[in-house]
């Protein structure tokens, strides 16, 4: 073995505590409603006029028609229910510009200023698909030119309808954005010009208008994306200059604030699709350590941020996933559950309160196949976090380094307990060993290459049964105080008699 790592589950202090919905997950507003969405890889370009659902500056030929998502799916249900409690943030780009039909008889298309059509049917399914799988919503306001007046001024006209209609059918909307990724806010719909000063007159609305539509719900924001300290962001110079860059800073002072927790994006590259822009990333890089530490990166700049304008608020990484655009032809695999799971790992222990992941089903960096809905990787690797994580967070005391991303919480439901996850993304096996707490429960996944759209644990096949249910994940009893980290692999261990002060409370 290439290197040992030694630890003591029942000295780790606490170091954090994430909320109970931590591990969450988006389902775009572009599946809800329908409409041209990432195009899959490999299939053709679509032709004719752009689509009033393509975000300005962007070209038509990187997006493709999707159907509605059927959100009644007892399949996806019984999917998303077993990652609960999450939240699930419908948003994204489109929501900036959807049109909400407050009628039984909507139109096939979207008014002068909106990009889609959002009818009474299809929020009367997120808000039973949110109420059946415990996942409170997230979301974001309504915002392109159609919300306007004749000045550019955000009226809440739309929204108004929109949140009466959710409260008549029991909608429960835990938090909200004003708007989707203001950084680039004319691609998201806002009128050409929009500045940082109309962003401040604009929020103050919002501000008012949930005090008196939603006060229970929490203000995030600002929601910027792009940002970092390391030269790859993707704000930073791989956007046309036409779509312009609204700083973090700007927009967080214009919150003056009033927010309950400072939201930002994280996207560590620009897939394939978006190659024009600059920013990519290769497979070959997955699985190193400055790919993996882009994460803390963008909190860094992120933090300085909140620092100046948001003091004491804590964070929401409201979207992330592999890369943006969609994600990259890798983003399903097993390789990519490396990266989903460190993310997790690291912000956690960092004053990050949840993490949503992009997407639950659509696109390549889907937890699910957005065809079949068979789940990939990092689905596997979501339940066992769901699983075993509880929501304080400990300090191992292990510096991060290849082979060794060592990261601890309290077990779930055991009181003393510990849960470690432990990921070895190196090519050599690495000893893991702990002083005491006997009576080691191991989840271990590996795959039988980097590149498998399947996953093993504990060397056998993980898969959906026959009746399409989840199988059991039996652990692999521990006789004593260390087990292997096998090469490019991810592991799981509960501790339940660590014996961990911390952990002993609540």
């Amino acid at each position: 073995m290439s290197s040992s790592v030694r630890l003591d589950p029942a000295a780790m202090p606490r170091v954090g505590e994430v909320d109970a919905r931590y591990q969450s997950y988006n389902v775009e507003m572009l599946e809800v409603t329908g409409g041209n969405f990432w195009r899959p890889y490999g299939a053709p370009a679509a032709k004719g006029p752009v689509a009033a659902d393509v975000p300005a500056g962007m070209a038509a030929s990187l997006y493709a028609y999707r159907a509605p998502i059927d959100l009644a799916n007892p399949r996806l249900r019984m999917l998303a229910s077993a990652l609960a409690p999450a939240y699930v943030r419908v948003s994204g780009t489109w929501a900036n510009n959807v049109f909400f039909a407050d009628t039984d008889t909507p139109p096939t298309k979207p008014p002068a200023g909106y990009g889609g059509v959002l009818t009474r049917a299809q929020w009367r399914g997120v808000v039973d698909f949110s109420n059946a799988v415990g996942a409170p919503i997230v979301t974001s306001m309504p915002t392109g030119i159609g919300t306007r007046d004749a000045q550019g001024r955000w009226l809440p006209d739309q929204a108004v309808r929109w949140l009466a209609f959710n409260r008549a059918i029991g909608g429960d909307i835990a938090a909200v954005e004003y708007m989707n990724e203001p950084t680039l806010a004319t691609m998201g719909g806002a009128p050409k010009g929009y500045g940082a000063a109309d962003f401040e007159r604009d929020f103050g609305v919002f501000r008012a208008f949930m005090g008196a539509q939603l006060p229970g719900a929490k203000i995030l924001g600002p929601g910027s994306v792009g940002e970092s300290t390391g030269d790859w962001g993707v704000a930073q110079g791989g956007y046309s200059a036409d779509m312009g860059v609204l700083p973090a800073d700007a927009l967080a002072a214009g919150m003056r604030g009033q927010a309950d927790a400072f939201s930002y994006h994280h996207y560590g590259a620009v897939s394939q699709r978006c190659a024009a822009q600059g920013h990519q990333t290769t497979v070959e890089r997955a699985l190193g350590e400055d790919w993996l530490a882009r994460t803390d990166q963008t909190l860094a700049f992120y933090r300085a941020v909140r620092e100046r304008r948001l003091p004491g608020k804590p964070f929401w990484n409201t979207e992330t996933g592999e890369s943006a655009c969609g994600g990259n032809p890798w983003a399903g695999e097993f390789i990519d559950t490396f990266r989903y799971l460190d993310q997790l790992g690291r912000l956690a222990r960092q004053d990050v309160k949840v993490v949503l992941h992009n997407t639950l089903v659509a696109s390549d960096y889907s937890l699910l196949d957005e065809n079949d809905l068979t789940p990939k990787p990092s689905y596997w690797g979501a339940l066992l976090w769901a699983r075993l994580m509880g929501t304080r967070v400990l300090d191992t005391g292990v510096p991060i380094a290849e082979g060794r991303h060592v990261y601890a919480h309290c077990l779930k439901g055991t009181p003393g307990g510990v849960a470690l996850l432990a990921i070895n993304n190196s090519a050599q096996a690495v000893a893991l060993q702990w002083a005491g707490a006997p009576d080691a429960q191991l989840w271990q996944l590996s795959a039988p290459t980097l590149r498998s759209r399947s996953v093993l644990l504990n060397g056998q096949p993980l898969a959906l049964g026959a009746d399409g249910q989840l199988p059991a994940t039996p652990s692999q009893p521990l006789a004593g105080a260390a087990t292997t980290l096998a090469a490019h692999s991810i592991s799981f261990v509960a501790l339940p008699n660590a014996g961990n002060a911390a952990c002993r409370v609540s």
